[in-house]
Parts: structure tokens; sequence; C-alpha cells
């Protein structure tokens, strides 16, 4: 699918990991303004306390991974040898996205998920917000999140922490052509910023009619 006479956009929140993504793309749906659709990836990593099923992912087998990558179905995937084993996260063209319609959609994604949803549907239908934070306020929140979990584990914490740090380069940002950085050290105004910039390539997208004088 490329980007022929589609009205939607898909916008990525990308960052790294305990940079306030979840948070703010729960904000983000929320408002009622944007009227954003939320598109639900899929992961085999265990689902965490605080998660629910359909929401901030599906949480599934790794055998139906495997079906619907033989059946065609994977826009993209990320695998990661964790302290845990091998944890896959993917997005499947399963229904969730139709960029024919007048739709908007928010997603988190890394930078390689991202190239792969731009070439899957069109490098000027995806659109990244990165979010950026100081990376000693990420690892205490980082942390602290961890402890909430019933077997918290410090020693993958270390090990995304420090993967990020390479992932999330700026070169690698300036390579995926991610310029723009939505600072968040006060997440309102870091919402605000995002959803000003979401707001205005909607009325690019769907300028509002001229009003004969």
């Amino acid at each position: 699918m490329k980007d022929g006479d589609n009205v939607g956009k898909i916008f990525c929140l990308i960052g790294k990991s305990s940079s306030g993504k979840d948070t703010i793309s729960k904000m983000l749906l929320l408002d009622e303004e944007l009227n954003l659709k939320p598109v639900i990836p899929y992961t085999t990593r265990p689902k965490r306390h605080n998660e629910s099923e359909g929401l901030e992912y599906h949480f599934v087998a790794e055998e139906l991974v495997t079906y619907y990558r033989k059946k065609g179905k994977i826009i993209e995937q990320r695998d990661y040898n964790t302290t845990n084993g091998r944890w896959s996260y993917c997005t499947i063209d399963d229904g969730q996205i139709n960029l024919s319609e007048d739709n908007y959609y928010l997603l988190i994604a890394t930078l390689e998920s991202y190239k792969d949803l731009q070439n899957y549907f069109g490098p000027n239908n995806v659109i990244p917000l990165y979010v950026e934070i100081e990376d000693g306020v990420r690892l205490l929140r980082a942390i602290n999140r961890e402890k909430q979990q019933s077997q918290p584990n410090y020693e993958e914490l270390c090990r995304r922490f420090i993967a990020d740090s390479n992932d999330f380069s700026k070169h690698n940002l300036k390579y995926f052509g991610v310029d723009t950085y939505y600072l968040n050290e006060n997440i309102s105004e870091c919402i605000n910023n995002i959803k000003t910039d979401i707001l205005s390539v909607m009325l690019e997208t769907h300028p509002p009619n001229s009003v004969d004088e």
C-alpha cells in the first residue's frame, strides 16, 4: 500500500524506554478534538501487571505471529533477545488501519518500525513524533516502574537502557529522517506541542473550505 489517494495519516510516537510514550499516547487518544484511533500492536512478551489485553498490546503466542507471517500480514516486526528469552513485537495488517477513509491513527513505534510503516503505507502517510527526555530522569522512571513488577528484572532494564542509547543516537535519528524533537520535561507542555503539530498536519490534509464572499 502506497500514498495514492489516501486521506488518512498514521502518527508514530517514538522515543527511548521510559520517555513517557505510554502516558502521552493515552492522553492524545483521549483528546476528542484530535479523535485519533489507536493501532494496537502484537507482542509475545509477558503482560505487565498494569497492562490489559487489547489496550497496550495484543499479548499472543509465537505461533500466532508465525501464522500472520505466512499470510503476508506482518507490516513490521522487531525481535529482541532479552534476559528472559526472545520477545517479538509487530504491527499486523488486521484491518485496524484504513487510510482510504478520513482517519488519523496513533501508535508507538521504534525507528525501524516507523520506517517499515512508511515503506508499507507510503512515506507521506506516516509521520514521526519523537519524544526526548534527559537520561537521568529516564533511568529513575524506569527503575521506579520496574519496582512495581511482581518480579523486577533490573538486568533487562539495564540492557534496554543501554540499547536505547545506541538505537536512538543522533546519527540514527538523522538517518531515519527524524528532525523534530518533543522535550518531555513538562508532560502537559510536551503533549500540547505534539497536539499543535498534529492539528497542523490535519489542517494541511483537509484545509477548511473557502467561503464565498
